[in-house]
C-alpha cells in the first residue's frame, strides 16, 4: 500500500452489534497499523469505530478522528488520538475525504451507508478517483451490491460502476484491493 498513506474507515458506532463485527473492526485497526497506514475515522470511542481506532493506536499506528462537536458526548471522543473538531456532519465528511487516500467500509447502519453512498456518488460524478472497498467478511454488504446490480440492470447505473467499487471478505484482501486500486 505504498501509495496509500491514509485510509478513511467508515463503520458503525453501535456497541450492541454482533461480537464478530467488533472483532472485525479490531483486526482492521491492527492491520492498518501493521501496514503503516494512518486511520482516519469519525472520532468516536463507541462501536466498531472505537474498536478499530483503539486497535490501530494500541498497535502503534497513527489515527486521526474527525468529530462534530454536537456528537462528542454521544459518540464519546477517543481522547488517546488526535482529533479535529468540526461543527457539522458535512464538515466531518469533507475533512475525512481530504485527509484520506482511500475508503474502507465495514459493517454499519444508516450513517455508515450514507457516508459510503456519498463517497461513491462523488466518485461516479468524477469528483475523485480514490479507491473504495467494502469489507464484508460474512456477506454483510452483499444486499447492497445486489442493489447496485439492480440499478445497472435497470440502465440507471453504468456497468463500469462495478469495476470501481469493490468488496472483500477478509481484512487483508480489502487492504490489498485498496493498494492495487491506488497503484
Amino acid at each position: 500500500m505504498t501509495s496509500i498513506q491514509s485510509v478513511c474507515v467508515y463503520c458503525g458506532s453501535s456497541n450492541t452489534t454482533r461480537p464478530a463485527y467488533l472483532d472485525l473492526a479490531t483486526r482492521t485497526g491492527a492491520a492498518l497499523a501493521a501496514r503503516g497506514v494512518r486511520m482516519v475515522y469519525g472520532g468516536g470511542r463507541v462501536g466498531l469505530m472505537g474498536r478499530a481506532a483503539e486497535a490501530c493506536h494500541e498497535a502503534g499506528g497513527t489515527v486521526l478522528g474527525i468529530m462534530p462537536r454536537f456528537l462528542a458526548s454521544r459518540e464519546i471522543t477517543y481522547e488517546a488520538v488526535p482529533h479535529v473538531m468540526v461543527d457539522t456532519m458535512h464538515e466531518r465528511k469533507i475533512r475525512m475525504f481530504d485527509e484520506s487516500d482511500a475508503f474502507l467500509v465495514l459493517p454499519g447502519g444508516i450513517g455508515t451507508l450514507e457516508e459510503a453512498i456519498e463517497i461513491l456518488s462523488w466518485q461516479r460524478l468524477g469528483l475523485h478517483g480514490k479507491p473504495v472497498v467494502f469489507l464484508c467478511e460474512d456477506g454483510f454488504w452483499d444486499p447492497l451490491f445486489e442493489l447496485f446490480r439492480h440499478t445497472i440492470d435497470a440502465n440507471l447505473t453504468p456497468p463500469a460502476f462495478l469495476d470501481v467499487v469493490k468488496s472483500a471478505d477478509t481484512v487483508d484482501g480489502a487492504l490489498d484491493l485498496l493498494g492495487a486500486a491506488a497503484a
